[in-house]
């Protein structure tokens, strides 16, 4: 028996491809496994960028104190006045954060194309990777280097899948697992 086992069912991730539908935002309530708070020097301009470049949505907000983000579920961002926020020990450096999130192939284009309308300069991407990803990053107002990937479909011939199986990581087993899951791409 395997530590892994199929999970992908609490995943709001679809299965890659060029078809993939992203889920719908996501407005419920939960207790977030994982959230980013990103200080910010002007709450407003952030939001709209987030919101207008990114495609997050407002959840909730305490004016002038935090603002909840959200795409999908499990993608959560809190922006929160810079204000309040302890200096870093080394005010030379300023401080640095770079924060991922999984999206669709379609999708990757758009958000490149929104967030260089907003900031031209913001925008490196989009780009394949190594690993079967196609990324782009998005530096934002607050000089958060926010990252946005796609799985791309799994072809078992490509050279990403001889990169994968080169650092251990190998193709699902076609047929599913023993407790009968179907199969998803890597």
């Amino acid at each position: 028996m395997s530590d892994y086992y199929n999970a992908f069912e609490i995943s709001p991730v679809p299965t890659p491809g060029p078809d993939a539908v992203p889920p719908e935002p996501f407005h419920g309530i939960y207790g977030m496994p994982a959230f980013v708070t990103i200080p910010t020097s002007d709450l407003a301009a952030s939001v709209d960028f987030w919101v207008r470049g990114l495609g997050f949505f407002e959840l909730f907000s305490s004016p002038g104190a935090i603002v909840h983000l959200r795409r999908w579920a499990f993608q959560d961002v809190l922006l929160v006045p810079e204000t309040g926020v302890p200096a870093p020990r080394l005010p030379e450096q300023a401080p640095a954060i770079s924060f991922s999130f999984a999206c669709v192939l379609s999708e990757v284009g758009s958000v490149a194309e929104a967030c260089r309308a907003l900031r031209p300069d913001s925008v490196d991407g989009p780009r394949d990777t190594f690993w079967n990803t196609r990324d782009v990053t998005v530096v934002t107002p607050e000089n958060a280097r926010i990252v946005f990937t796609a799985a791309k479909p799994y072809d078992p011939a490509s050279q990403e899948a001889r990169n994968l199986e080169s650092i251990g990581i190998t193709a699902p087993d076609v047929g599913g697992d023993a407790q009968g899951e179907q199969p998803r791409a890597l």
